[in-house]
């Protein structure tokens, strides 16, 4: 098996000079560069990544926890982190907690997924958590104690903001999102406006119901909270009920915002097994524009959020505090996502199908 000398040999350059090459250690002219590349790779020389690791304390690897990696929206997240870390030659390592927002049991398998990542050395660690709000600055207070347990760890939070906790965050602006989908509703003729909301335990989802009730009270419209909005869990199940639930409440409601466009597909459902007309009877909008919104009957109205800009917005945050390996101030980038507007509340609207992220 051939070693550095070999290459260096070959190449008729210095062990260094091979070494800030293969390592993109140091600069080393093009000319040179193209002879320690070819003699690599006649020679069949790869570099030992763990020694690599050894010398400048970097692992080559990131860490991503996830809620629910087969679902329909953080696949986008995944690939957008997972293209800015192969540009910088570094693995990336998943983990799942297969729960959801407030579940003990789940938020547990979060906590051992930051342990192992930790123990693990990983150089830095996106993350959706499912932390309760009221008990984000005790649990976060002990992450980062862990992660600077044997090296640093970066840490950035993707989708909720928690810069207030000391994490960097690239995060969504549930607020102004939400109060763009309810005008649309209000454009288009709705006044009895309802809204099924995502889980009240996630700072994500109070803001969409805060953003909701400042857009009609803006338009003079009244919102009965307890006739007017349903409680959901971002599943298309529990849209359905909320559906059900709300027409009991209120049958002579003309609009719904939805949470998620899982819970707007589930709520259409209902509608359509009772013989109500999307938007004929009843307009929908949704959250979020993942590829059901665009093929589902009648098309879904939404907020498109850009998924895979998320991740790549992640990741640039992340690899600037690897690298940089300071206690700069926390950072946090607001995303804000943008009205497509579809036939769940235009009739005749024009198709728009943003496939570029499917």
């Amino acid at each position: 098996m051939s070693g550095i000398k070999d290459v260096a040999k070959k190449a008729g350059v210095s062990i260094s000079t091979v070494s800030n090459v293969l390592n993109k250690s140091r600069y080393v002219s093009p000319e040179l560069v193209g002879r320690v590349e070819a003699a690599a790779e006649e020679l069949a020389y790869e570099v030992n990544p763990m020694g690599r690791g050894l010398k400048n304390n970097k692992s080559g690897t990131i860490g991503i926890i996830t809620e629910d990696m087969c679902g329909v929206f953080y696949p986008y997240v995944i690939k957008g982190i997972n293209e800015i870390a192969t540009e910088r030659d570094y693995q990336i390592t998943i983990c799942d907690t297969q729960g959801t927002y407030g579940d003990q049991a789940a938020l547990q398998r979060e906590r051992k997924f930051f342990q192992k990542f930790v123990v693990n050395r990983v150089d830095g660690i996106i993350f959706v958590s499912m932390v309760p709000n009221e008990k984000k600055k005790e649990y976060f207070d002990e992450i980062k104690k862990m992660a600077r347990k044997y090296k640093n760890t970066a840490l950035v939070s993707v989708e909720r903001d928690f810069t207030s906790e000391g994490i960097d965050s690239v995060y969504l602006d549930g607020y102004a999102n939400a109060k763009i989908a309810v005008q649309h509703l209000i454009d288009c003729g709705c006044r009895k406006i309802c809204h099924i909301t995502g889980p009240q335990v996630l700072q994500i989802a109070k803001e969409r119901v805060v953003g909701y009730k400042a857009c009609m009270k803006e338009n003079g419209l009244p919102v009965e909270e307890e006739r007017m909005i349903a409680k959901g869990d971002y599943t298309h199940q529990s849209g359905y009920s909320a559906m059900k639930q709300l027409l009991e409440m209120t049958p002579d409601l003309d609009g719904v915002f939805c949470g998620n466009d899982q819970m707007a597909v589930g709520a259409m459902k209902y509608l359509k097994e009772i013989g109500k007309r999307v938007p004929e009877d009843i307009k929908l909008i949704g959250y979020d524009d993942v590829f059901l919104a665009s093929v589902v009957e009648p098309s879904l109205s939404t907020i498109h959020v850009q998924k895979k800009r998320l991740g790549i917005e992640a990741a640039k945050m992340l690899f600037d505090r690897i690298d940089s390996n300071d206690e700069r101030k926390v950072r946090g980038i607001k995303k804000e996502g943008r009205l497509i507007v579809r036939k769940s509340t235009v009739k005749n609207a024009v198709e728009d199908w943003d496939i570029v992220e499917w």
